[in-house]
């Protein structure tokens, strides 16, 4: 499928807008990573790339003063909330106060209200919430909400694929006039992969699902960690390729089956930078990973650079 211009256009907007970084360009080759206990070379410059992070890693007491104020102490460039539902004023007053931009939401109720359900009433709610979450991300300054789909347990795949098309579509019009991107993570709910299937699983259907709702303001928010259990990430980002107008990131280790830090994991984060390279991708990259005080969060931070070579 050729480059959409309107598709690239929007994204450079929105990557213009996020940052007030000067970005400097970065080369494309990286050596292989280390077998070594995790260890990971990058042969070229580092690639300055925002970090973010959701609003509930943050375990430090107080009301959201005092939580973005953590995340930007901790090294963060913007913060991620839970919308529906959010006191817009109160937002705005953390951002002010803290100088913590937020970047984007996460669907409040995403998993338990579906776009795939069989019920239409709960496809209606799923539609009511998805609008107004578009409209809090706006008002406090965000491009992005990320939005489970649908659930594979809700009938056949084409059902699901149907459906939950058919219901998001709906909310492309008010995307489109917010300028908010419908940001759809791959995450573990049997859809657009098979969940006991094999290692070398591909996005292909996950970039089909993309282009089907042919819209500037619909990508991926990709997970990295997500779905090293099903495929290589640094193949799928090659694949979603423009479609990605934003990352989420955790580790995820395939020898042990199970969650684990960022770098404290055997995904091939070498590769993954090199096909974030090749794709050219700018923009921000979200932390989804056990959370904790300032010093843990710092931790993961700079798991992340590491991972990723942010300078």
């Amino acid at each position: 499928m050729s480059r959409s211009p309107d598709r690239t256009a929007t994204r450079r907007h929105f990557l213009y807008q996020t940052s007030a970084f000067a970005w400097a360009a970065a080369g494309s080759r990286l050596l292989a990573p280390s077998a070594a206990a995790g260890e990971i070379t990058h042969s070229t410059p580092p690639r300055r790339l925002l970090k973010t992070l959701k609003i509930g890693m943050v375990k430090v007491p107080g009301d959201l003063v005092a939580k973005f104020t953590a995340a930007k102490e901790a090294g963060y460039d913007g913060i991620e909330l839970n919308s529906p539902g959010l006191n817009i004023d109160e937002v705005r007053q953390a951002i002010d106060r803290s100088g913590l931009p937020v970047d984007g939401t996460v669907g409040a109720r995403h998993w338990s209200v579906r776009h795939s359900d069989p019920d239409p009433d709960v496809r209606r709610q799923a539609l009511d919430d998805l609008v107004q979450a578009i409209q809090e991300t706006h008002a406090i300054g965000g491009h992005t909400t990320l939005l489970v789909v649908g659930h594979g347990n809700d009938g056949t795949e084409e059902e699901v694929w149907d459906r939950s098309i058919d219901n998001i579509r709906q909310a492309l019009p008010v995307a489109a006039e917010f300028g908010v991107y419908i940001a759809i993570e791959n995450v573990w709910n049997h859809f657009c992969y098979d969940h006991d299937g094999p290692s070398n699983q591909t996005a292909e259907k996950f970039v089909r699902y993309v282009d089907e709702l042919n819209s500037p303001w619909v990508g991926m928010q990709f997970d990295i960690g997500n779905h090293w259990k099903y495929g290589n990430p640094a193949d799928w980002i090659r694949q979603l390729g423009r479609r990605i107008v934003k990352l989420d990131i955790k580790g995820f280790s395939r020898a042990e089956n199970n969650w684990r830090d960022i770098t404290e994991d055997d995904l091939p984060w070498a590769d993954v930078r090199l096909a974030l390279d090749e794709i050219n991708y700018w923009g921000w990259v979200a932390a989804e990973v056990g959370g904790g005080d300032v010093p843990r969060l710092a931790t993961i931070a700079k798991q992340i650079d590491r991972a990723l070579n942010i300078g």
